[in-house]
């Protein structure tokens, strides 16, 4: 079942936001865009954007970041790898799902950093 949110920032490509697969709820990469425009601030600011907007799109399905069970993390640069992880812990307290991250070559609109998700959701 494809799931979106009006709510949401719209998608910059041709892509479902949030997808439901069964128990699962998989996660598009999220960028720090608010408003459809890029927070400023640095890929700090924008990890804690990218995590807001993926909460966001858990609590249109009834979930939240405490039922995500892994991550991949997008960066443009290595260097930021420490920033990115004092948001990204800030982000989800004291739950810490398995993770990959990695640098990239590019990401869109020049974003600092990505972020995509599955959550554990099991349907009532």
């Amino acid at each position: 079942m494809l799931c979106h949110s009006e709510h949401m920032n719209a998608p910059i490509g041709p892509y479902t936001p949030i997808v439901r697969a069964g128990d699962f709820l998989v996660v598009s990469g999220q960028l720090g865009l608010r408003d459809g425009e890029m927070v400023t601030g640095g890929v700090s600011a924008e990890t804690t954007q990218a995590l807001v907007n993926m909460g966001a799109l858990l609590a249109s399905e009834g979930s939240s970041l405490a039922d995500v069970v892994k991550t991949t993390v997008f960066l443009r640069h290595m260097r930021d790898f420490e920033l990115m992880n004092e948001a990204y812990t800030a982000g989800f307290g004291a739950h810490r799902p398995a993770r990959s991250a990695f640098a990239v070559a590019e990401l869109p609109r020049l974003a600092l950093v990505e972020i995509e998700a599955w959550a554990f959701a099991p349907r009532p």
